[in-house]
């Protein structure tokens, strides 16, 4: 019955969704209430009235998230996800699957554009949520919107979370899943990864972790928002902390201790940006300048181009962390997957044809 309950609440929500996006356009922004001005900039209105829903919701489902307890953040998260899963592409199979990890087996989800003559090359995804929150579900939609947008096959490869499993359980588990699919046959040359957030730092960091452990690397790497200075350090967490209304200093400062649990948080695999970057493939960096991680993937080209990587950094204006998983409401984030999209097919066509 619970999940019957669940299930109902779902699908009301996501009536709910659809009927308020597509009210008039003074009516949406009586709900919004005054539109949010940075930096000379108005903030959306529909990315204004999301975050107001989110927030209103947050409190009714167990409070702001920064007040719940760890388990009803990652489970608010998950609702989220499953509110907004109806209105991305619907044109895309998926099958859930295993994939090997550090600690043995870990959940993984398979999704492939149905336009798709031929399997074709694999993209293994690592969904954000600050390395303690995340799930296969909470990157569903996104996972959706780059396999229909790139027509690429998309891997949502799951990894364990801190602090039940701090670091090094994350690295090791990606890593995990990219060697098993090198021993069962998958050419480098016809992967590439991605993710967004914390999971964009973790791709980085994977693809440090594959060369310094001698395997052939993939084709090329996909970061949307990359948290990948976990010590904090770029300058635009202060100087951007009024524009974004996602993420703070202190948001993130709380669950760092999680997950490096007494490591040094400088680490090259805890925070790809103190990494050794030479012999990577090439990088897709994107990133809005609403978000206070907008240093962290400006600072991450800088040290890839320094190391002689092929680096492409786009950024677009006005947008909010990770702002493609707004693609029902922003033509921004469909206009940013599409080069993306072109990007990443140019980088697998190219790729040197080698084998594990």
């Amino acid at each position: 019955m619970a999940v019957i309950g669940t299930r109902l609440r779902v699908a009301a929500l996501r009536l709910g969704f659809r009927a308020v996006f597509g009210l008039p356009r003074s009516v949406k922004r009586l709900l919004a209430g005054p539109q949010v001005r940075v930096e000379d900039q108005g903030l959306d209105l529909d990315v204004q009235l999301l975050y107001r829903i989110g927030s209103l919701l947050s409190r009714r489902e167990g409070g702001a998230l920064d007040q719940a307890t760890l388990a009803e953040q990652r489970r608010q998260a998950d609702l989220s996800a499953h509110i907004s899963a109806d209105l991305v592409f619907d044109e895309i199979r998926t099958r859930d699957l295993e994939v090997d990890g550090a600690a043995g087996p870990r959940p993984a989800r398979l999704y492939e554009p149905e336009a798709l003559a031929a399997p074709g090359p694999l993209l293994i995804f690592f969904h954000g949520g600050g390395f303690a929150l995340g799930s296969l579900t909470t990157a569903d939609p996104l996972c959706r919107l780059v396999a229909a947008q790139a027509q690429l096959r998309v891997l949502s490869v799951s990894y364990r979370l801190a602090p039940e499993h701090p670091y090094p359980a994350a690295v090791d588990d990606a890593l995990a899943a990219y060697e098993a699919l090198l021993h069962n046959g998958t050419a480098p040359s016809d992967i590439a990864f991605a993710g967004e957030s914390a999971g964009g730092g973790l791709a980085v960091a994977t693809l440090v972790n594959a060369r310094d452990h001698g395997l052939a690397l993939p084709a090329a790497a996909f970061v949307m928002s990359p948290y990948a200075d976990l010590t904090l350090a770029g300058t635009t967490m202060d100087t951007k902390h009024a524009a974004d209304p996602l993420l703070s200093r202190e948001s993130l400062q709380s669950r760092v201790p999680d997950y490096t649990s007494g490591q040094d948080a400088s680490l090259g695999l805890i925070s790809p940006i103190f990494a050794d970057l030479s012999g990577l493939p090439p990088l897709i960096i994107q990133a809005g300048t609403h978000e206070v991680l907008l240093d962290d993937a400006v600072r991450l080209a800088r040290q890839a181009a320094v190391a002689d990587g092929a680096v492409t950094l786009d950024i677009t204006p006005g947008v909010p962390h990770v702002f493609q998983a707004y693609y029902p409401i922003l033509d921004e984030a469909g206009a940013a997957l599409d080069r993306a999209g072109q990007l990443l097919s140019a980088h697998l066509a190219s790729a040197e044809r080698v084998t594990a």
